[in-house]
């Protein structure tokens, strides 16, 4: 007998009516949206990664690094008579070596003589401008806003709210050194 369903694609040869004893195969859109889709949760993961790092990094980057200052050595204690206040220039150990001329600071120290030192910022207590050390006045002038500090480092006059900053010191074998690293500043309350 000829069917004549028996070539129509409709029924692949079953006949009308008929159901087929083999799966339809997949459509061409159904593997493609699959295949989209998994690129698309790999990139939304890769994404995701790429964000989370620079977070994480964030939030324990207090941990790992506790205290940013090390010692740092100014020179010689003979450098620093009795009585003055000098300007001494140090290379801040915080530094990269792209820095460049930038990693390079300075301090004033005050010598009181019996091996006692003041160690001060050079910024300005108000904006962080350099200050200056007058010897005639023994004074030390900020020239941006007018702020004066008196020798000790406490505050004079003008618009800086307190005292100048000061830098933790000590004497090794004779040099003078600083507790350097991170500028002093309101968040170290020294």
């Amino acid at each position: 007998m000829n069917d004549p369903c028996r070539d129509c694609p409709c029924a692949e040869g079953g006949g009308a009516g008929r159901a087929s004893s083999r799966a339809a195969p997949p459509a061409a859109g159904r593997n493609r949206r699959g295949f989209l889709f998994g690129i698309g949760t790999a990139l939304m993961g890769v994404g995701g990664v790429l964000v989370a790092i620079p977070v994480v990094g964030t939030l324990f980057a207090p941990a790992r690094r506790s205290n940013p200052n090390r010692w740092t050595d100014l020179g010689p204690v003979e450098q620093f008579p009795e009585g003055t206040t000098r300007l001494a220039k140090f290379t801040n150990p915080e530094h990269a070596p792209t820095d460049g001329e930038t990693s390079r600071d300075a301090c004033w120290v005050r010598s009181m003589g019996e091996g006692k030192f003041q160690v001060f910022a050079v910024n300005c207590a108000h904006l962080g401008c350099p200050v200056r050390w007058f010897e005639q006045s023994r004074l030390f002038m900020c020239p941006c806003h007018g702020g004066v500090y008196y020798e000790d480092g406490s505050r004079a006059s003008g618009p800086p709210p307190r005292g100048l900053f000061t830098y933790g010191w000590r004497v090794v074998s004779g040099r003078l050194e600083i507790e350097a690293g991170r500028l002093p500043g309101l968040q170290e309350g020294t």
